[in-house]
């Protein structure tokens, strides 16, 4: 992205001219930019074919006071975020981002999945809503391309998935998810913990916990601030982080292949 590249609808929004422009990490759809007004103006600009699904995702969340950044303009292919700096995580950060997530977790949307589809770069993600929670993990998660997953990974994945309704809850809170939540996508500033980069839909919200625990561990005091989990939590844990798995596998090769079978082994499948 380049200051060729913006749209002039976009300056025209914010009345300046671009002073400083410098490329962001965006993951795997977005290009993502900084970009310093002379007006001092700090703003986040994203263009991808899929960011305006990520608007209206970032708007749900900003209904229920999650924190999220400040959604500040749209247009086709383009959304301009409001610019936060970064800063280390604290105990107290952390701690206010676990009552923060239970918050957002504590409204209940009705029904699982989402209005749209999305993807993780070449891995599509189908949210078409179903009557049940292990209807909704089994036919829209791991089941939802069986074809791209290795052979002795697909056929585990297959008799896990018909094991979902003794293993997961029927009809859990419709929970709105972030859908991504692994470090990566959490901005500490001075005053809290911002999720960036959602993927969200409506769910169990021990999918957010399991992916937040997948690729790191967050800090004993966001587990005060979020509050007690339910029983079994543990034992589905690796089934949520399952998925998330089978995802890396398909876009970065064989390196995730002990991840998705270690999940395997320890669900019991």
């Amino acid at each position: 992205m380049t200051i060729d590249t913006l749209p002039p609808a976009l300056l025209d929004a914010f009345g300046g001219s671009v002073a400083e422009i410098r490329p962001l990490s965006g993951g795997d759809l977005s290009d993502v930019a900084y970009v310093k007004l002379d007006t001092g103006r700090e703003l986040v600009v994203k263009t991808g074919p899929l960011v305006h699904v990520e608007a209206r995702m970032l708007s749900a969340m900003a209904l229920l006071h999650a924190p999220v950044p400040e959604l500040l303009h749209t247009e086709h292919k383009l959304i301009c975020l409001d610019y936060l700096p970064k800063a280390e995580a604290t105990r107290e950060t952390w701690r206010g981002f676990g009552e923060d997530l239970a918050r957002m977790h504590s409204w209940d949307g009705g029904h699982y999945g989402w209005s749209e589809g999305y993807a993780f770069g070449s891995v599509p993600i189908p949210n078409d809503a179903t009557d049940t929670w292990p209807e909704f993990w089994a036919e829209r998660r791991l089941l939802a391309d069986p074809g791209a997953l290795p052979a002795d990974v697909a056929r585990r994945v297959e008799r896990l998935a018909a094991r979902l309704p003794e293993l997961l809850p029927k009809e859990p809170r419709a929970s709105l998810l972030h859908g991504d939540l692994w470090g990566g996508n959490l901005h500490f500033t001075e005053q809290r913990a911002m999720m960036i980069d959602p993927a969200a839909y409506y769910g169990h919200d021990e999918v957010d916990l399991a992916m937040l625990t997948l690729f790191g561990t967050p800090d004993q005091a966001f587990w005060r601030g979020y509050g007690k989990l339910e029983p079994g939590a543990e034992d589905r844990r690796p089934i949520y982080q399952l998925w998330p798995a089978m995802v890396h596998l398909r876009l970065f090769g064989g390196g995730y292949h002990a991840m998705v079978t270690g999940l395997l082994d320890d669900i019991g499948v």
